[in-house]
């Protein structure tokens, strides 16, 4: 598979992951391009063990690692949506888009870190339980439970604020 063919299939997934982690669009772009030169950096140690786009997963949580220890976590999960971004409602409808995005960050970033590192890759990510279960040191099985777990609690998270 050609570097192109992998840049193209992978960006976009590992770009979500790092938005999802981060909210903030520059700083995933910026994580996502340090995966890439990472990983042509770091090539010539792909042992093959794995799928290439596991491999760049293992690369992205390390880049997200570090970045963790250079900023605070907490502040970025609470910002708001990038001024970047093209609204296409009435201010109305952009207000409570932000509430229901910053609720659901809100009820993600209630959980452990591992549960929340599953939501991460499964829903960003889009990565196999297979693929998590490798990345996380877990079964495939204990990975599915995690996730659905986790799952379970941000759903009655939610419907709890709703209710309150």
């Amino acid at each position: 598979m050609s570097i192109d063919k992998v840049y193209k299939e992978a960006y976009p997934r590992i770009f979500a992951y790092f938005f999802a982690k981060t909210g903030n669009r520059q700083q995933a772009e910026d994580l996502t391009q340090e995966v890439f030169y990472q990983a042509i950096k770091n090539f010539h140690t792909f042992s093959g063990h794995s799928s290439v786009e596991t491999w760049l997963f293992a690369i992205a949580r390390n880049c997200l690692r570090n970045f963790y220890r250079r900023k605070k976590y907490r502040e970025l999960l609470l910002k708001k949506i990038s001024p970047h971004e093209v609204h296409h409602g009435s201010p109305e409808e952009e207000v409570i888009k932000k509430e229901k995005k910053k609720t659901l960050m809100d009820a993600v970033s209630q959980l452990e870190d591992l549960p929340k590192e599953i939501v991460a890759l499964r829903i960003y990510g889009e990565l196999s339980f297979k693929e998590i279960a490798a990345l996380v040191n877990k079964s495939e099985s204990h990975t599915r439970i995690i996730f659905h777990r986790a799952k379970l609690k941000i759903l009655k998270e939610l419907d709890d604020v709703q209710d309150g």
